[in-house]
């Protein structure tokens, strides 16, 4: 099975940015330490990006021959219809994932472009909601 987790903007900052929604821990350290070791038996890659035609364009590139997708878009989720429009275009499913409750926090984080298109979503267990949506794959 050959999954990728796409991280969106800011993202690259988990560990450094507001550890009281996001934790101390950094998406490398969690990625490399826990989920790379724990579903080794899973084809596993991750890739990041603050600029929305690059989470795009890999969008593209892995959505006909990826096993699935988890996709935390970042703020785009609530902004970017045209990373949804990537979403619906593809084949491969994808599960729209969230370190924190969206829900719990500002209004516009209740709107997501990305949800209608996806084959889940999964909202507020930290790091673990990754963790969550490989296993939806499984």
């Amino acid at each position: 099975m050959k999954l990728i987790i796409i991280n969106g903007p800011n993202l690259n900052l988990l560990g450094k940015r507001e550890p009281t929604i996001y934790g101390n821990t950094s998406f490398e350290s969690f990625f490399e330490e826990e989920l790379k070791e724990k579903y080794s038996n899973v084809e596993l890659i991750y890739f990041q990006s603050n600029i929305e035609g690059e989470i795009i364009n890999k969008i593209h590139e892995v959505g006909f021959s990826y096993d699935g997708i988890v996709l935390n878009a970042a703020a785009y989720t609530h902004t970017s219809v045209a990373i949804g429009d990537a979403v619906k275009a593809i084949e491969t499913p994808v599960i729209e994932v969230h370190i924190s409750n969206v829900h719990s926090r500002e209004k516009f984080r209740h709107t997501s472009y990305i949800a209608p298109n996806a084959k889940g979503v999964i909202s507020g267990f930290g790091l673990k909601s990754y963790e969550l949506a490989i296993q939806s794959f499984l």
